[in-house]
């Protein structure tokens, strides 16, 4: 069809036939316009002159075709670090002719793949939400009651059995208190009801409360801009994984929690000064790369000089909000 675009191939194979021709065409001129001679049968002084001639021309050729191919470099460095839950920098359109259709094709191809990979993680990530939070109902409702009429029957029993079986059964009956505490925190860390009932702030400071051994310092700033309930329920989650991480794996002395506003957003840190080392992609932390994605945030993790490991979350506020 006589309007189908050229293929990039097509495009970039007539650039090169048209720097060659006009190269050669250009030392052909220079060496019939210039005073320059060559012999039927060359001379020795006239060898230099042929090898400056086609040096000239090699060189200009080579520079050239360089300045011209320049962006497939940049385009194959790039191709090496993508990475769909990190944000990826975009090629420059360097108006190339040709191969800024190919720089403009990748560009938009990282664009799609972003976006699909988003929405993915988006269904994926409210289906996980949907399912803890019916396990959490579950937990509370079923599991939680059943226990609270186990306790209370074990009560009774007990206030009426011999001296001989009553310290026993109080020993059951703390046993099963204890299940049903492990029940409704297990329950709390699924679905933050706190989170919804008394805001972002005191959600957090509930998860350091209930932190288990090592003490949390919080440094949690009151005056947040508007964040709005996908944003406060990421930077939560990323915050109980973070914290999760630590009490799994840090072997940590001293955590600190903190989330404080910045210019253009808020920005959410957990520091310990455990163990450090290299960052394993588990699935945890392609959790919360993928929840960070879902808000246009970026998720650093890194290991500071003094050791330990620092996760930090910064989210972008627009002014509007």
């Amino acid at each position: 069809m006589s309007d189908q675009r050229r293929s990039p191939v097509q495009a970039l194979f007539r650039r090169v036939i048209a720097i060659n021709g006009l190269v050669f065409t250009a030392g052909t001129l220079v060496l019939a316009l210039s005073p320059a001679t060559v012999s039927p049968l060359v001379r020795l002084t006239e060898i230099p002159v042929l090898i400056v001639g086609l040096a000239l021309i090699l060189a200009a050729n080579a520079l050239l075709l360089r300045r011209s191919l320049a962006p497939l470099g940049a385009l194959t460095a790039l191709m090496r670090r993508v990475d769909l839950l990190r944000p990826t920098d975009r090629l420059a359109d360097s108006g190339n002719g040709d191969l800024a259709d190919v720089v403009r094709t990748f560009n938009a191809m990282l664009d799609r793949l972003e976006a699909e990979r988003t929405a993915a993680s988006a269904h994926a990530l409210a289906a996980q939400e949907g399912e803890r939070q019916r396990i959490a109902r579950e937990l509370h409702d079923e599991i939680g009651q059943s226990l609270t009429v186990v306790l209370l029957g074990l009560k009774r029993t007990a206030d009426r059995a011999p001296d001989d079986l009553r310290d026993e059964l109080r020993t059951i009956q703390e046993t099963v208190r204890s299940s049903l505490d492990e029940v409704r925190q297990v329950a709390r860390r699924l679905r933050p009801g706190v989170l919804e009932d008394l805001g972002l702030i005191s959600a957090l400071n509930a998860l350091a409360a209930d932190f288990p051994g090592v003490p949390v310092t919080r440094r949690l700033d009151a005056r947040l801009p508007p964040l709005g309930g996908e944003a406060e329920l990421v930077l939560y989650r990323i915050a109980q994984e973070g914290l999760t991480n630590v009490a799994r794996h840090a072997g940590a002395s001293r955590v600190e929690l903190s989330l404080v506003r910045r210019p253009g957003g808020v920005l959410l840190s957990i520091v310990d000064d455990g163990r450090g080392g290299p960052i394993r992609e588990s699935a945890g932390i392609i959790g919360m790369r993928e929840r960070a994605l879902l808000i246009g945030a970026r998720l650093t993790i890194e290991h500071p000089p003094e050791g330990g490991t620092a996760v930090r979350l910064a989210v972008p506020v627009g002014e509007g909000d």
